[in-house]
């Protein structure tokens, strides 16, 4: 059964906006008393959250497909939908949310630390919102706008101060066990080792973590054994320790070769040519593993390494390479701040950016790609003339129709707005602001002018009856 899980691919879908609402106003005496449609709820986002209590993506593993809820639509009497609720998504410090083409999307570092995976869908204007001098009584509201949804890749890196690399059985667990409270599975056996161990070590004043990565073995940064899917846990750590197994059995295995093969495979990974290394030569209790330890020693540090010799068996020497891993680990704490700061990577737009772009495929079509016009699209109800009318309105102004003239439209040429697996295509008619106009001032109601006065009516009324009375005086009976 799995029990850790450091790289997920995660379905998430934001909450579509609620509807606005296309109502008027009604009560004795006052028919039609303005537009009162209230606008549709925002749609929930989903966040990411760093959490120090977890540990693991294996909750996502279980479940991939997570989504948050939508906004409730408008209603009459100016009243708003309800926001549809955030979802919120702990994920272990350390994780980096990718897209599905690689592309780092964020670096989450820090407890608390968020990001928004997914932005939830604005609600749509009801009619009072969408009214003015100009369109005093809107016959439509604006449809909510639906939220965004994609595929995104959780990796975790996790964040250690000291990094543990060695061949299976050299040790690194044992070691683990006993420098912290950490209690590792140990066994004789090659992959004892299935996940990251994670142990607190305390020495003097400095306090740091101490991981090992389980599984390199030659051509593990190629994908062979398990040290491919766990040599990114070594990316974030202050100090890598060879440890290296001076009591092996193996007859084809020695300290030296094992440490050129580990060497060899974080360079074919890359990017950790600048941590310092250090080496212990572990299990020293043993006579032979001690005068091995004696002869490849000054091997090892005209080589340039800090050499150590311990055993987790006798604790020899575990106190001296406790205070010196503190060392290096205060050193590389006061030579950057102590939290990595969180990196999301933005993508600003252009200068001379309008907003959409106008492209002319094989078969003619002319396809118009935008934030704003597609927006607008989903926010529009096509059954309602008016709303359409309103639509051209705007793309107009945006300059949608000037572009498509400079890109060889024609009258009777398809347009099509948004992407092929969900876009609007219509007949394209050049003068498209000029003709919704000939619907008239859209919007307004010759039924909604300002009322007149009580003493106006009276004078009105009179006059009829004045008038009426004249006429009667005229009539000649036979």
């Amino acid at each position: 059964m799995t029990t850790f899980v450091d790289r997920v691919e995660l379905h998430v879908a934001a909450g579509s906006g609620g509807h606005g609402c296309a109502s008027v106003h009604r009560e004795k005496f006052k028919p039609l008393g303005g537009p009162d449609g209230g606008n549709g709820g925002r749609g929930g986002d989903v966040i990411l959250v760093v959490d120090q209590s977890v540990t693991t993506l294996l909750d996502y593993h279980h479940s991939p497909h997570r989504k948050a809820t939508s906004g409730k639509p408008g209603e009459g009497s100016n009243r708003s939908g309800k926001d549809g609720g955030d979802l919120v998504l702990p994920v272990p410090d350390g994780t980096v949310l990718l897209n599905k083409n690689g592309e780092v999307l964020a670096d989450l570092v820090g407890h608390g630390t968020t990001y928004v995976a997914a932005q939830g869908g604005r609600g749509g204007l009801g009619n009072a919102a969408l009214a003015s001098a100009r369109r005093k009584a809107p016959g439509f509201a604006l449809l909510g706008e639906p939220g965004t949804a994609g595929d995104v890749v959780l990796e975790l890196k996790t964040v250690a101060d000291v990094a543990l690399v060695g061949y299976p059985s050299a040790g690194k667990s044992s070691l683990i066990s006993v420098l912290s409270a950490a209690k590792p599975k140990i066994a004789d056996y090659p992959f004892t080792t299935l996940v990251p161990n994670l142990g607190v070590v305390t020495a003097g004043s400095t306090v740091y973590t101490i991981a090992d990565v389980p599984g390199l073995i030659p051509g593990a940064s190629e994908g062979r054994g398990l040290g491919l899917e766990f040599l990114r846990h070594v990316e974030r750590c202050s100090v890598l320790v060879h440890v290296l197994d001076t009591a092996t059995l193996e007859a084809e295995r020695d300290p030296l070769s094992d440490l050129e093969t580990i060497e060899a495979e974080l360079a074919a990974y890359g990017g950790l040519e600048d941590r310092p290394r250090m080496v212990v030569l572990n299990k020293v209790d043993i006579p032979d593993g001690k005068d091995l330890a004696d002869i490849i020693r000054p091997d090892l540090e005209a080589r340039g390494f800090q050499v150590y010799e311990a055993s987790a068996v006798s604790r020899v020497g575990l106190k001296e390479l406790s205070f010196a891993l503190a060392g290096i680990v205060g050193e590389a704490r006061a030579a950057k701040p102590q939290q990595e700061a969180t990196r999301i990577v933005i993508r600003p737009k252009a200068v001379d950016d309008a907003g959409f772009t106008v492209a002319v495929e094989e078969d003619g079509l002319f396809r118009v790609r935008g934030e704003k016009p597609e927006r607008w699209v989903h926010q529009t109800d096509f059954s309602n003339d008016e709303a359409v009318g309103y639509l051209a309105d705007r793309l107009s102004r945006l300059g949608v129709e000037e572009a498509l003239v400079k890109a060889g439209a024609r009258t009777g040429d398809g347009v099509a707005i948004g992407p092929e697996e969900n876009a609007v295509v219509f007949d394209w008619e050049p003068a498209m602001a000029a003709g919704a106009e000939m619907l008239g001032r859209r919007g307004e109601d010759h039924r909604l002018e300002e009322p007149r006065p009580a003493t106006q009516r009276r004078r009105e009324r009179d006059a009829v009856r004045d008038d009426a009375d004249q006429e009667f005086k005229k009539f000649k009976p036979f």
